[in-house]
């Protein structure tokens, strides 16, 4: 069965660091992602990277601990992403989001 329609993708930028309140944050991202009904997401660790310091974190092996970047990939219906980042904004201290507009297709098994 295939499914259609129009949506947004949403990017959220992080360090694998980051925390809310005692919690890695990409693991709250994600959970609250799936309460609020987004149709995918996925969470992508980077080998280098930079922010808002403008200092590069990198894979390097003497520098394996650093806060490597993270991006974090959802999709879903507008509604829904819009209803999500008002609810994860007081989570991110810092960090970057962009969103998409994407057509999306849905492949299920029909088991």
């Amino acid at each position: 069965m295939q499914d259609d329609y129009s949506g947004q993708k949403l990017c959220i930028f992080i360090g694998d660091t980051d925390k809310h309140e005692g919690r890695a944050l990409h693991e709250l991202l994600l959970e609250v992602a799936l309460e609020s009904g987004l149709s995918g997401g996925t969470v992508i660790r980077g080998r280098e990277g930079f922010g808002a310091h403008g200092e590069i974190h990198s894979m390097k092996i003497l520098r394996l601990s650093e806060n490597l970047p993270l991006v974090l990939e959802f999709i879903g219906r507008k509604e829904k992403i819009d209803k999500y980042v008002q609810r994860i904004q007081p989570m991110v201290k810092e960090g970057l989001l962009t969103r998409t507009d994407v057509r999306i297709t849905k492949f299920r098994s029909e088991d």
